[in-house]
């Protein structure tokens, strides 16, 4: 046996196959769930697994997953690793330039996708001379006729006995990056790296095993009780990691298939969720909402842990949420695509410390130039070594930007900003490819997004930098008010700003929004921030 994640999944389903794996709720209230065991979701993933091989489909060719969240996504994921087919992650908001240019850089063979897309997915498909095999996900309806088998059809078609050849930790996972500041990118995964990179060796909060049968020794030794709630889309990577450090532990994965706050609240109380993950403020400061108001006194004691990664929850809503649930842990994890888990943010952080991190051992600062750790206090990058993807699909030249060979080890080079102290702690700047240069200095948008929250009357933010005659670029904020919240001057922002920022990264123009634009996972659209404050400029 391997550190294979199919492999590994079999051992924790040997180990516990009664105990309930995976539930699906559509809406609270309506009945519309189902519920699946670790042997009836082995079951129906060895189903798919199978119909995909004997439709032609090739250990290491690449499947696309064009789906909201539900049962068919990882009863999917987990198919294709059984057959050795590659899983892709495909953004349901994507429109058909944007979907020929992943189906085709992915290099996909074959889709799974919801009935809801097929007008797209019929719009991209004669662009795409390799997509040669379709299953749809629900009852086709009018429109478009795509030649696509329904997903119902291809899972009775498949065998639900495993027989599968022999797999290998080689194998791999692709990760396709959101793309909010350009194209997506593929980040190619050896199963093995990723299981102690993404999925912390079977043990997040403690030692990795040893060896691969040791996992599912740790599930029979142990019990149940420990609920995971992913409840940002599944095509987001976290979400799925997320699901398969629940199945490590041989413990129970809660999903809606959409994010809606009150569901979401409904859901927790009903289902007893311990382990929630979402995305930053976009999907906190709406609980915190619900709690306060139409929700209020909804029992959330179950809770253990919210956790965020990809967007920050900031200092402001994070103590709104503390007084609403107060026993409740929130963890603000720090890490990307290519790196898995890098470390969680430090009980001090907030808009007067900044970010700051305790990362893992494998986790440096680094000149973006030498690759030497940087000094105490200086600027640089970060970096982690050990098990690390193999680089980006289909982009050797981004690869060889990205990932580098120092020591021995290989690493890779990420895109976030960083200082670290004399104690290790790093603090996170921001995106380098955001950092806003005014008048010489560099202001980083994650920074000033953290003291604008903070303003009672700011219920999102995003900052962008903006072209200047004096300059170079002035600094914008772009605001959504709280609803019924009076409509504060560009004056009363700054006033409001200078007690937790320098002066020159105080915004120099406010731009007030109906909604802050943000991805379907919670991730800041930095081009569509940029976009609204140059056109209010002008």
């Amino acid at each position: 046996m391997e550190y294979n994640l199919a492999d590994l999944f079999e051992s924790v389903v040997d180990a516990v196959p009664d105990r309930e794996a995976l539930v699906y709720i559509d809406h609270p209230g309506t009945g519309a769930e189902r519920r699946l065991t670790y042997a009836e979701l082995d079951a129906a993933a060895n189903r798919i697994g199978h119909h995909l091989l004997d439709s032609g489909i090739r250990p290491g060719e690449h499947l696309g997953l064009h789906l909201y969240n539900g049962i068919e996504y990882l009863q999917t994921v987990l198919g294709c690793l059984k057959a050795r087919i590659v899983p892709v992650n495909v953004n349901y908001r994507y429109v058909e330039e944007e979907l020929v240019y992943l189906y085709r850089d992915a290099d996909l063979v074959a889709l799974v996708f919801e009935a809801e897309f097929t007008e797209r997915v019929a719009a991209a498909l004669p662009r795409v001379a390799g997509l040669r095999h379709l299953v749809r996900v629900g009852a086709a309806e009018g429109g478009p006729v795509v030649p696509a088998l329904s997903f119902t059809d291809a899972e009775a078609a498949g065998s639900p006995e495993r027989g599968f050849p022999g797999r290998s930790g080689d194998d791999q996972f692709i990760i396709y990056t959101g793309g909010t500041t350009g194209m997506p990118k593929g980040v190619m995964w050896r199963q093995e790296d990723l299981f102690f990179s993404g999925l912390g060796g079977g043990a997040p909060t403690g030692e990795p095993v040893q060896k691969p049968e040791e996992l599912a020794e740790r599930v029979a030794a142990g019990g149940d009780g420990i609920t995971f709630f992913p409840t940002a889309p599944l095509m987001h990577g976290t979400s799925t990691l997320t699901a398969f450090i629940g199945f490590n532990f041989g413990q129970r994965i809660v999903i809606h298939r959409k994010f809606a706050p009150e569901d979401v609240l409904r859901t927790i109380e009903k289902e007893k969720v311990t382990s929630v993950s979402l995305v930053g403020d976009a999907m906190l400061r709406p609980l915190v909402d619900a709690l306060s108001g139409p929700l209020k006194g909804t029992d959330c004691s179950s809770m253990f842990s919210v956790s965020s990664s990809g967007a920050i929850m900031s200092d402001t809503v994070r103590r709104q949420f503390q007084e609403l649930v107060p026993n409740v842990m929130l963890l603000n994890n720090f890490g990307s695509s290519e790196s898995g888990f890098n470390g969680t943010a430090t009980e001090d952080s907030g808009p007067e410390r900044g970010f700051r991190i305790r990362v893992n051992s494998r986790t440096q600062v680094v000149d973006p130039a030498t690759h030497e750790p940087v000094a105490v206090g200086e600027v640089g990058r970060v970096a982690q070594c050990g098990h690390v993807p193999l680089g980006y699909y289909n982009d050797a030249g981004k690869t060889a930007e990205t990932f580098f060979e120092r020591d021995g080890q290989r690493w890779v080079l990420l895109g976030d900003m960083a200082t670290v102290d004399g104690d290790g702690v790093v603090t996170v700047l921001g995106r380098g490819s955001q950092c806003i240069n005014t008048g010489g200095e560099k202001v980083y948008p994650e920074e000033v997004e953290q003291a604008l929250k903070s303003h009672p009357d700011v219920y999102d933010a995003l900052v962008a930098g903006v072209p200047d005659a004096k300059w170079g670029h002035h600094v914008a904020a772009v605001v959504q008010l709280r609803a019924g919240a009076g409509r504060p001057s560009l004056a009363d922002i700054q006033t409001h700003c200078r007690s937790h920022l320098a002066g020159y990264k105080i915004p120099r123009q406010l731009v007030i929004a109906d909604s802050i634009r943000r991805s379907p996972s919670g991730k800041a659209d930095y081009r569509w921030a940029r976009e609204v404050a140059v056109a209010a400029d002008g």
